[in-house]
């Protein structure tokens, strides 16, 4: 309020005068209010009143009766709301501003129907508005000519939008909005641009929960736009003037989906600018309803001096000046507040802006934004509020405004830990635990308001920049004070962000006790759950490209994930509504957490099976749901069932892990010197994290005692407290409502139960958290790489810079720092809000009891086909989260032994299920995989797994198909990795499985179809890949330039091409026998492919040309070059050669020797051996085999020369024999198809049949091949 910067100690300016007599004596006429007169004694009544109302001296004549409501009411009226009303007679700010006749009143500044271009729905009433179209514009109803004026926008959403102002000459189009022609300004924070006709950068990135201030100058010709009341500077002058009722018109453009509420002044505005006046004016009343509750908080200012014990006021009591508070506050605050409803009732639709404005302030004031809040003194206020007719409609007014409070507060340093949305939610929650107005609240917009309480708004770049302005990391060379002030900052941001998270629990918490007044009663928790079923149906499809229409903020999501998550895991402080929250038939305790409870669990597939309208549409496993419930239909006895299975898990070395037994899960066992170590967020970092790590103030976790029977809250010192000071010293409301409903028997399937909220949890996980945590990642990605430039740029600096160079790096050093300075800030920010201890413990027990559940339900074909597709998204998510986590949640030995077991269990035993109908959630669970076989420790747990040395090896095979080929092919290479030829370098070997080597090696031996049918497709993948990597060659050379994409593509196909060649390099050395015995086909299409791959490599004229193309910046000449792809063909010959020396098998030389191009066959041998290998491998027995490949290569010259004079002389016998195969032309035609009869050789008419059940000469469906009988004959 305005008097606010005039209060001393909660007293005013002019009372402190007065009581500060005793140091100095002012005039007379400065203390008129409470100056000395003859016959104070009689009138100590009349002079407290006039204090109170603000009235002079003496303006209250000696009063006849005792002071009751109506007396002051009269005075009042007589002496305060005459002066006001002469207000009325006076005419509204009409100069320069024009609003059209809408049916709504004159002055109410709407948007006008006739200007919409597109599909713009109202969300809410008057002004929230959503685009439902690609692009929609509107435009106000109200015009400026002259004079400065502003309206406010508060976004919804964060995409594009384009806010400011239009002529009625601007179209709007399809494609064309504000800002799009020439008399049309506007500012769209998505893409940082102000928008007249071309787009310039202007401004800031904008967040959800901005306030958008639109102002224009009409007196200097300027368009000027503030975000959150900051000036983001001019960005438009020298605009046209306009004449009377030809003016500009505020308007916003919106993609489809985006969101965002005017304000064009029927409510105070949340970031008022000086000189600016709202298009639409305040109501009359507004200046009296302030002065009253002006006169209101004078009133309790009288008590405050009391309560304080000031001797002063001793003093002024002796001399009667002022009689006691408790005589006056019922009589004076009724008549303030009755005067107040009639000055509300006065004016229609004054009721918002009131509500929102002085009546918002004063109770925010009476309350105090920090803690400790006098909650005994808001409740004698809400207590006279409440007796008057008209109350509802205030309170509702009241909720929407604290509404958008919590939805645009922003977090500030200087004001944490009380800061952001919180005192707004610690209002809102006193508030609530009366019973009337959690029924206003329910009979309102309860949902949409419970949404807006639990946002919260994101802060942006330079939100981070302001909220943590010195920053440090680990290596960095800024000063070490940094250091220490920025673990300071971010444990300020982090008690911040606890006590926000607190209060969006006790809301949740208010919420599941409430009891709707309705026929028939409904149980606790029945509220909850249908606000929570309705978000997530709202939100269904929220995960895709284009979100659909009306999605939720995902800060809402994610608070509500945070609520559900500590519920489930650190249980519930008080056992209120604990007792209706049932678990299928398990005894529920309030002090530990669903998620670690020990013993048998339990869930009801009903979740799954019924058809649940808020569910229909989710994803399942097997399909859509309306697909499975007509192939698989089930019965009602099996909705009814619920499975049940002993908790409990195996640890690396067998021994069963369960919460109620000796060996606990790591979410429930104390590791004191870890927590030690990790409780410095600053210095720690992990190793393959270079970044800025988590400043939170963790505390040591004693969850090992949650498994047993005491508090939960006792136990867990790093869980965030329930209050910041006991409710009985500071007259904390208990609930008015709380009251016993006894459970009967037809209302149990009424009763919210855990996993219900288990399965919410997971689904809001999916939609609000996963998302976070991919940005999370690739943010923390770009911290390792922008340390690492500015180390790069840092070290040239001092080596060899000089004059223009040292200018230019120190430049890009600028750049670089800077850049790396905003990526610090949001990962501190990512740790801050995502990474609480207790919220990762939450995390891994999540994980542990779906794994288990999905375990048991895979036995279970007809349940398992109808689980949601996100149980495993989630699942997989989470637990790379927790095993990325920086700081660990646990050592990573007890998170791999502890953790790994079961979930390596289930992804190795379906990632190839033909049970799951989606490719995309199978490539998911391979990608696990993938990630898991390149650190020894998670290789070591697979080893240890028997469900992975089982099925995995044949799994893999099996899977390399058309889609999942490149993640199969990145787990082969990394079992395989090491053992091939020049692959010694660098370690490599130090991922390689031996075990699953051989396991593979006996699975393709014994297997020879599925060994057989894996070969085909890897010879055809290889192929495929080395021509799409010549073509992209050849389209460089041949533009002269190499292009960025074309670079990057280059360089990935060469990656699998390698991939895909030390794969068949492992096959040549592990099952020879494959190749060399039996059929020649195999060999020969090996032969071929090496022959091919050559000859694509030599066609570069240039070698340096393709090292260049395959390098991708930063990268290591010594580790990205040819010899990545020569030399597995190397090692797939040696290997060969090596077992042919041994045997009578295929003559792998007279293959080689038998090509239809031997010179190019003897040429590429010289290719291989002429490489530069120093660079690629090191040590004697990699130069003895390089040896051998020089024999190798003499030997096959050799040979070439016998083939070829062998051919010469028999070349006369051969000439005209049609016998011969005209495909390869190198072998009699002894085969043919059946029923077409044509004639092939026996070689390539199987490896045709490989890929193509069709004749290659006619096209006929081929039953089946048989011996040529001519030949026979």
């Amino acid at each position: 309020m305005a008097e606010d910067s005039l209060r001393i100690g909660g007293i005013t300016s002019g009372l402190a005068v007065v009581l500060n007599d005793d140091d100095r004596k002012e005039s007379s006429q400065k203390n008129r209010r409470i100056s000395y007169c003859d016959d104070f004694g009689d009138q100590s009544v009349e002079r407290t009143l006039e204090h109170v109302l603000d009235l002079p001296y003496r303006t209250i004549n000696p009063l006849t009766c005792p002071v009751d409501t109506n007396t002051v009411r009269a005075i009042i009226r007589n002496d305060i709301s005459k002066s006001y009303g002469k207000l009325n007679n006076v005419a509204r700010h009409k100069a320069g501003v024009s609003t059209m006749g809408d049916g709504y009143g004159l002055h109410k500044v709407m948007i006008e129907e006739s200007s919409v271009c597109g599909d713009i729905r109202i969300v809410k009433p008057p002004l929230l508005l959503e685009s439902n179209a690609m692009f929609s514009s509107a435009r106000a109803n109200a015009c400026v000519w002259k004079g400065k004026w502003m309206f406010e926008v508060i976004l919804e959403t964060s995409g594009i939008q384009q806010l400011g102002w239009v002529t009625l000459s601007c179209p709007f189009t399809d494609h064309e909005g504000v800002g799009d022609a020439d008399d049309s300004y506007a500012y769209d924070g998505k893409r940082v641009s102000k928008w007249n006709k071309e787009a310039e950068a202007y401004g800031q990135s904008w967040v959800v929960g901005d306030v958008i201030g639109c102002c224009i100058d009409l007196d200097r010709d300027e368009i000027s736009f503030y975000r959150n009341g900051v000036s983001l500077g001019v960005a438009f002058d020298g605009i046209r003037k306009m004449v009377p009722g030809l003016g500009y018109y505020p308007a916003i453009s919106l993609s489809q989906g985006e969101r965002c509420e005017l304000n064009f002044g029927a409510r105070p505005f949340r970031h008022p600018i000086k000189g600016f006046l709202p298009i639409q004016p305040p109501p009359l009343t507004n200046s009296l309803a302030a002065h009253l509750l002006h006169c209101f908080s004078r009133l309790l200012d009288i008590q405050c001096m009391e309560t304080s014990g000031s001797s002063t006021v001793d003093r002024m009591r002796r001399l009667k000046r002022f009689v006691s508070f408790e005589d006056i506050f019922n009589p004076v605050s009724r008549a303030i507040i009755g005067e107040l409803y009639v000055a509300i009732d006065a004016e229609a639709g004054s009721a918002e802006y009131i509500a929102g404005g002085p009546l918002l302030s004063f109770i925010i004031e009476v309350f105090k934004l920090h803690a400790p809040h006098d909650y005994r003194m808001l409740d004698r206020v809400i207590d006279i509020l409440l007796e008057f007719q008209g109350s509802t409609l205030i309170f509702e007014n009241i909720f929407n405004a604290i509404a958008c409070c919590c939805k645009t507060a922003s977090v500030v340093i200087t004001e944490c830990p009380y800061s952001g949305s919180y005192p707004y939610l610690a209002l809102v929650c006193h508030m609530l635990r009366r019973e009337e107005l959690m029924i206003i609240w329910w009979k309102s917009d309860f949902e949409f308001l419970f949404e807006a309480f639990l946002s919260q708004k994101i802060p942006n770049k330079q939100d981070l920049r302001c909220m943590m302005p010195c920053v440090w990391w680990p290596g960095s060379s800024e000063d070490i004070s940094y250091e220490s002030s920025m673990m300071l900052t971010t444990t300020a941001l982090a008690e911040a962000v606890d006590k926000i998270e607190e209060k969006h629990r006790e809301l949740c918490q208010l919420v599941l006790e409430f009891i709707p007044p309705v026929t028939p009663p409904q149980s606790p928790g029945s509220l909850f759950r249908t606000f929570l079923q309705n978000l997530l149906f709202k939100n269904r499809g929220a995960d895709h490209n284009m979100p659909p229409p009306g999605v939720s903020s995902n800060s809402a999501i994610v608070s509500l994930y945070t609520v559900i998550l500590h519920f489930l895991s650190e249980g519930s402080s008080t056992g209120g509504f604990s007792g209706w929250i049932k678990g299928c038939g398990v005894d529920v305790s309030p002090d530990v957490g669903f998620l670690h409870r020990g013993g048998q669990q339990s869930f009801p597939v009903a979740l799954f099976l019924k058809n649940n309208p808020h569910r229909v549409d989710i994803s399942r496993l097997g399909g859509s749901y309306s697909h499975l419930s007509k192939s698989h239909p089930v019965s009602k006895d099996e909705e009814d069932e619920v499975i049940r299975w002993e908790e409990g898990c195996m640890d690396g070395e067998g021994i069963k892990v369960t919460h109620s037994g000796r060996t606990k899960p790591c979410c429930c066992s104390s590791y004191d010197d870890f927590t030690r170590t990790s409780k410095n967020p600053v210095r720690y970092t992990a190793k393959d994290s270079q970044g800025h790590c988590s400043s939170l103030p963790e505390r040591a976790s004693h969850g090992a005692a949650e498994c047993s029977t005491g508090s939960l809250n006792d136990e867990i010192a790093d869980k965030p407290s329930t209050s910041d000071q006991s409710e009985s010293g500071f007259g904390y409301r208990s609930l008015q409502w709380a009251r016993i409903v006894p459970r009967e028997s037809n209302m149990s399937s009424a009763i919210l139960e855990e996993e219900e909220l288990l399965d919410a949890l997971l689904l809001l996980y999916h939609l609000g958290l996963a998302p976070i945590f991919k940005q999370a990642s690739s943010c923390i990605s770009h911290q390792a790489q922008s340390i690492s430039l500015l180390e790069e740029t840092d070290k040239q600096i001092r080596e060899r810079a000089t004059g223009e160079q040292l200018k230019r790096l120190k430049e890009a050093r600028t750049v670089y720092r800077e850049e790396l300075m905003d990526c610090v800030r949001k990962c501190a920010w990512y740790r801050i809000s995502l990474c609480a201890r207790w919220k990762q413990r939450g995390m891994y027990a999540t994980c542990m009891w779906i794994v288990q559940l999905l375990l048991i339900l895979s036995k279970m074909d007809s349940v398992f086909i109808y689980i949601p597709e996100y149980y495993l998204e989630t699942l997989v998510d989470c637990f790379h989260v927790l095993r990325k986590s920086d700081p660990p949640f646990v050592p990573s030995a007890i998170f791999i032994n502890q953790g790994l077991a079961s979930f390596v269990s289930f992804i190795v035993t379906h990632f190839n299920d033909p049970r799951i109908s989606s490719a995309e959630l199978k490539d998911l669970l391979l990608q696990s995989i993938s990630v898991l076989v390149q650190y020894k420790e998670s290789l070591a747990a697979l080893e240890m797994n028997e469900a992975a040395t089982q099925s995995l090896p044949r799994a893999l095979l099996s899977a390399f198909d058309n889609r999942s080929w490149i993640p199969v092919t990145n787990i082969l290479l990394r079992l395989c990795k090491g053992s091939g030829f020049g692959s010694s370098k660098h370690g490599e070997s130090s991922t390689s499985s031996v075990t699953f080597q051989n396991l593979l090696r006996e699975a393709c031996i014994g297997d020879e179809e599925l060994f057989s049918a894996f070969l085909n497709r890897l010879f055809n993948t290889l192929s495929w890949a080395m021509t799409e990597f010549s073509v992209s060659i050849r389209e460089i050379q041949e533009k002269y330039k190499i292009m960025d994409l074309q670079q990057r593509k280059c360089s990935v196909i060469f990656d699998l091409s390698c991939n895909l060649a030390r794969v068949l390099e492992f096959c040549t050395r592990e099952i020879p026998q494959a190749f060399l015995s039996g059929s020649d086909m195999n060999l020969r299409r090996l032969v071929e492919l090496i022959v091919f791959i050559l000859n694509h490599l030599m066609a570069v004229a240039d070698p340096d040309f393709i090292e260049l193309t395959i390098r991708r910046p930063g990268q290591s000449p010594e580790k990205i070059n040819r010899g990545m792809i020569l030399a597995p063909l190397a090692g797939i010959i040696l290997n060969l050669f090596d077992t042919s020396m041994n045997t009578k098998d295929n003559d792998i030389a007279g293959i080689f020797a038998s090509m239809d191009c031997p010179d190019t066959v003897v040429c590429g041998f010289q290719y291989l051996i002429e490489y530069d290998w120093a660079a690629s491998f090191r040590g004697d027995v990699q130069l003895a085999k390089l040896r051998q490949l020089e024999k190798i290569s003499s030997l096959l010259i050799c040979r070439t020369e016998a083939h070829e004079s062998e051919r010469k002389f028999y070349e006369g016998e051969v000439e005209g024999d049609d016998g011969t195969c005209c495909i390869c032309y190198a072998c009699d035609a002894d085969t043919r198809f059946v029923p077409c009869s044509h004639n092939s050789c026996f070689g390539c008419i199987s490896r045709h049949l490989l890929n193509c059940q069709r004749c290659f000469f006619c096209n006929a469906t081929v039953t089946k091949i048989v011996p040529n009988d001519m030949k026979a004959a």
